[in-house]
C-alpha cells in the first residue's frame, strides 16, 4: 500500500481513538492528558499495535502542538498581569521551586541520572498544568473564590520561571561551554524582558497587526506569527515554546480573546497529538521499573503543592478551606511537565528511562490534581469538625468527665 495511504489511515484511526478517550474523559470529570499518553502507549513502540507511518507527519504536528500550547497560555495574560503577578507571588513562588523542584532532581540523582537528568526532572516536577487548573477551578464554580487569584499568580511566576527554565535547559542539553550556556540565559533575559517591555507599552500596536475582521486571515497571520517567533526564537537557543509564550503575552485585550476563541480547536487537535506522539515515542516495558520511584514522586510532590498553595493563601489571610483549595488546585501536572521530558528525550541527552518516569508521572498527578480539587473542601469540613480536647461537638461536651 502507499506510504501516504497508510499515513491517512493509522492519523484517522488515531485522531478516532483520541476522539473516543476524550468523552470517556468528560464522563468523568477527568482532563483527557493521561489517556492521550496511555493511547501513545498502546500504539507506540513496545505497544500492541506499532504505527510506523506517523512518523513524518506527527513530529512536526507535535512541535505545532507545544507551540499552540504555549501561545495560548501567553494569550491567558497581559504583561500588565505578569508583572503585578510577579510583585505579588514572588516568595511563594521561591517557595514553590524549593518545595517541588527538589524532589525530582533528588531522585534523578538517586537513581544515577547525573546533573542534566536532575535539570530534567527538577523541572518536570516543579512546574504545575496551567491547563488542567484552570479547567478544574471554572468546572467546580471556583473563580470568583478568595483564593483563585492566589492560584493563578503561582501559575503566572511558573510560567515566567519557565521563560528561563528552557533556554538554561535547552542549553544544558546542546552540551553548550558554560560561556555559552550563560549566553544562552542572557539572551534569554533580554528577549523576556524586551517583549514585556513592548508588551507593556505598544501591545496594542502588536495586536493591531496580528488582528483582523476577517476570520481567515486573522488565523493565518496568528499561527503564521506564532510558527516564526518560535522559530526565530529557537534559533537563538531560547526555545521555541518561550518564543511562542512570549508572543502571546505581546498581544492583548480583544484581538488576544478573540485569537484564543479562534485557536483553542487547533490548539485541541495539535496538543492531543503532542501527547499522543510522546506516548509513542517511549517504551510500556520501561515503566514497571520505574513506577514505585514514580508514585513517591506524586505523593511527595503533591503535599509540597499543597504546602505551597496553602502558604500563600495564609498570606493572604485566607481562611483553612481556601488554603485547602488553593493547594489542591496546583497539583496536576500536565503539558509543560510533558514538554520538558520530551525536549530531553529529543536531544538524546539524557537516559531514556526519564520519559518512562515523566509519563508514569503526569499520568498519576493529571488524575491526582482534579480528584484532590474536588475533595479538598469536604475533607477540611470533616477535619474540622473533628472534637477536641475540651471542645464541643454540635452542642455535646466532649470534656472527659463532662
Amino acid at each position: 500500500m502507499h506510504t501516504t495511504a497508510i499515513t491517512l489511515i493509522e492519523l484517522g484511526a488515531v485522531l478516532l481513538c483520541l476522539g473516543a478517550l476524550g468523552r470517556l474523559a468528560a464522563r468523568f470529570g477527568l482532563s483527557p492528558i493521561p489517556l492521550y499518553l496511555v493511547g501513545g502507549l498502546f500504539f507506540g513502540q513496545g505497544g500492541f499495535l506499532a504505527l510506523e507511518g506517523l512518523e513524518r507527519f506527527s513530529e512536526v504536528a507535535s512541535e505545532i502542538g507545544v507551540v499552540l500550547l504555549l501561545l495560548m497560555l501567553g494569550l491567558e495574560y497581559s504583561a500588565k498581569e505578569l508583572v503585578t503577578g510577579m510583585r505579588q507571588s514572588w516568595m511563594a513562588g521561591v517557595l514553590d521551586i524549593v518545595l517541588n523542584a527538589v524532589p525530582g532532581a533528588a531522585v534523578a540523582l538517586l537513581l544515577g541520572w547525573g546533573p542534566v537528568g536532575a535539570l530534567v526532572m527538577a523541572g518536570v516536577t516543579y512546574i504545575s498544568s496551567s491547563g488542567i487548573a484552570a479547567k478544574v477551578i471554572s468546572d467546580l464554580g471556583r473563580l470568583g473564590n478568595r483564593e483563585t487569584p492566589t492560584v493563578l499568580a503561582i501559575l503566572v511566576f511558573e510560567d515566567l520561571a519557565m521563560a528561563i527554565y528552557l533556554p538554561v535547559l535547552t542549553a544544558v542539553l546542546a552540551g553548550l561551554s558554560f560561556a555559552g550556556g550563560l549566553q544562552a540565559v542572557g539572551i534569554s533575559l533580554v528577549v523576556v524582558t524586551l517583549v514585556l517591555v513592548v508588551a507593556l507599552r505598544w501591545g496594542n500596536v502588536v495586536s493591531a497587526i496580528v488582528d483582523s475582521k476577517d476570520r481567515e486571515v486573522f488565523l493565518l497571520t496568528l499561527i503564521g506569527a506564532a510558527l516564526l517567533v518560535a522559530g526565530l526564537a529557537s534559533t537563538l537557543q531560547v526555545s521555541a515554546a518561550v518564543g511562542a509564550f512570549l508572543l502571546g503575552i505581546a498581544i492583548s485585550g480583544a484581538t488576544a480573546e478573540n485569537a484564543s476563541r479562534v485557536l483553542e480547536p487547533l490548539r485541541d487537535l495539535f496538543a492531543a497529538i503532542f501527547f499522543v506522539v510522546f506516548g509513542l515515542n517511549t517504551d510500556p516495558a520501561s515503566i514497571p521499573p520505574v513506577l514505585g520511584w514514580a508514585v513517591v514522586l506524586a505523593l511527595v510532590t503533591a503535599a509540597t503543592k499543597i504546602a505551597t498553595g496553602w502558604w500563600a493563601a495564609a498570606r493572604q489571610g485566607i481562611k483553612p478551606r481556601g488554603r485547602a483549595r488553593a493547594g489542591a488546585a496546583l497539583v496536576a501536572r500536565g503539558e509543560f511537565s510533558i514538554v520538558i521530558a520530551g525536549l530531553a528525550v529529543a536531544s538524546g541527552a539524557v537516559v531514556p528511562e526519564i520519559a518512562a518516569l515523566a509519563t508514569t508521572y503526569v499520568l498519576i498527578m493529571a488524575i491526582l490534581g482534579p480528584i484532590l480539587a474536588r475533595i479538598a473542601e469536604p475533607v477540611m469540613d470533616l477535619l474540622m469538625r473533628r472534637p477536641r480536647a475540651g471542645g464541643t461537638v454540635r452542642g455535646v461536651d466532649t470534656r472527659a468527665g463532662g
